[in-house]
């Protein structure tokens, strides 16, 4: 409770032209969502928060207890290893700074580049030896540093004064690790460093195709939109593997409270496939380490608050986040809630 109360004490601001309109952006969490003028620079913040806790098998909640001991091992043919599961994740967290540019060469034509730092956190429980619930201890593992590199063009499709329509396309760089190490505990009480399973790493190590679509409308007080957006992975990284593709279709509701302050409701859904391939490297009895219990479908409701200061050329907003339903391949955590800010700025 404490971080989610300190979460909301964070600002997010954002840059908008002269007129004071709070729905000249989307949402404050959705990303790529306007262009630009002929020769507008922007530069840009965002902060994005993430709690996800409780394991679930489809859409069934699982406890650590029953995962260690009837969910198979992914790797008990290798020596020393047993046949179920035996260290269950229980919480984690993931901390991003998104630093962002956009620039208009044309009005046809924005061009835009952000790049993330981010901090995972995940907290685990091991049970002792090969088989029962006894538990054995608590761990923690951390990394943190640089994410991957996104360079987009957003090229206007349509516009009028009431809507306007863009289409989004461009590359992940694969400039986050893919290597980031850990000391985690076996169920026979050792502490060795191994290499992090695959959502404590950085980046994804691939080059990623990120396709999108974005429609926008108004109609008095009222505004409403919807974004369709994909992320490819284009082949596997140096170690083997390649995450699963995204698919992300999102659509929102706004209304202002006043000239300077609107409202917004908005739905996501996204899917994501598995992981193709395995790193040799990540080996161990937990969910975190086996690449057929990633991905999922995943539907958000989001709530957020927009509000311009037209003086300082300046739009404060934040969105909170929570799923109303999730069908995991799991056994893996599920999304809790997520807050999303960001700061933005035309020179």
């Amino acid at each position: 409770m404490k971080t989610l109360l300190a979460a909301f004490l964070v600002v997010s601001i954002s840059v908008v032209n002269a007129d004071i309109d709070p729905d000249a952006h989307a949402p404050i969490g959705v990303m790529g969502d306007h262009y630009h003028k002929a020769g507008e620079m922007m530069f840009s913040y965002r902060f994005m928060y993430m709690s996800m806790q409780e394991n679930l098998d489809g859409k069934e909640s699982i406890s650590p207890e029953k995962l260690v001991t009837s969910i198979p091992n992914k790797f008990s043919s290798l020596p020393m290893m047993p046949p179920t599961l035996r260290v269950a994740p229980t919480k984690m967290s993931m901390q991003m700074h998104m630093l962002g540019i956009m620039y208009a060469p044309n009005n046809r034509i924005t061009l835009m580049g952000m790049v993330n730092q981010i901090a995972n956190r995940m907290d685990h429980v091991t049970f002792a030896g090969s088989m029962g619930t006894t538990r054995l201890a608590n761990f923690e593992t951390k990394a943190s540093g640089l994410g991957d590199l996104n360079i987009l063009g957003l090229f206007k499709v349509r516009e009028s004064i009431k809507s306007r329509w863009h289409v989004t396309t461009g590359l992940s760089l694969p400039t986050g690790s893919i290597e980031k190490e850990g000391i985690i505990l076996t169920p026979m009480n050792k502490t060795p460093m191994v290499r992090l399973p695959y959502p404590m790493q950085l980046g994804s190590g691939t080059f990623d195709l990120i396709l999108g679509l974005t429609h926008a409308r108004k109609l008095g007080d009222w505004g409403w939109g919807g974004q369709w957006k994909s992320i490819v992975r284009l082949k596997d990284n140096n170690e083997g593997y390649s995450l699963g593709n995204q698919h992300q279709l999102t659509g929102w509701l706004s209304y202002h409270l006043n000239e300077r302050i609107s409202a917004s409701t908005r739905l996501s859904f996204m899917h994501e496939n598995t992981i193709e391939g395995r790193d040799a490297s990540v080996t161990a009895p937990v969910q975190t380490a086996d690449p057929d219990r990633y991905g999922g479908q995943r539907l958000d409701i989001g709530f957020g608050i927009n509000a311009v200061l037209p003086k300082e050329r300046l739009r404060i907003g934040i969105e909170l986040q929570a799923p109303s339903f999730q069908n995991l391949n799991g056994p893996q955590l599920s999304t809790d809630w997520n807050i999303t800010l960001g700061v933005q700025f035309i020179p």
